[in-house]
């Protein structure tokens, strides 16, 4: 008495795979003498279906993914922004006083703008590096094939810069229109 396990069956190019399936099912209630309305005693899966499962699930994960990325970009903008802030106030008599003596607002708008964005490169190039040593990590203990490609990097780079310049621009803003005397006058 012999078992067969599995039975793997390929469908021409062109033709129906629903129709195969149908097929194929009625013939194996033929061979197993399955009553109608009884339970078949075997499985037909076709690895369409099971393709488009997988295909959702990365989807899924995709943005699952992305949504974390995206708070995580929210925070870490967040927290530029609160640094920039404080920076502003506490640099304000310095403001002022470049200011008094001739720089005018967009100087000092591009000063804290380029000052966040530094500040948030430093951070996507942190969050590079620990993608790298990650993605090593992963490589390396699960045995996983993964690779880091440069154009993720610049992306990553391209996106922390964004966020420089998006949370960045308020205080820098801010800065740039205040008064000189009321400035100077700070303390």
């Amino acid at each position: 008495l012999k078992r067969v396990g599995s039975i793997s069956v390929k469908v021409r190019e062109g033709e129906s795979m629903q129709e195969a399936e149908e097929g194929i099912k009625a013939l194996l209630r033929q061979r197993f003498r399955v009553q109608p309305g009884a339970e078949e005693p075997f499985t037909v899966r076709n690895l369409t279906e099971i393709l488009q499962a997988q295909e959702a699930s990365s989807r899924i994960m995709t943005l699952l993914l992305s949504a974390v990325a995206g708070v995580s970009l929210v925070v870490g903008g967040i927290g530029i922004m609160n640094i920039m802030l404080v920076s502003v106030t506490e640099r304000t008599r310095e403001i002022g006083l470049r200011m008094a003596v001739g720089a005018r607002g967009r100087d000092i708008l591009a000063q804290f703008l380029i000052e966040a964005v530094t500040l948030s490169l430093v951070g996507g190039a942190i969050g590079v590096l620990l993608g790298a040593v990650s993605t090593w990590a992963v490589a390396a203990f699960a045995g996983w094939q993964v690779s880091m490609t440069m154009q993720s990097i610049v992306l990553a780079a391209g996106f922390s810069a964004l966020v420089g310049v998006f949370f960045g621009f308020y205080p820098a803003r801010r800065a740039s229109r205040l008064l000189p005397i009321e400035a100077l006058r700070h303390e």
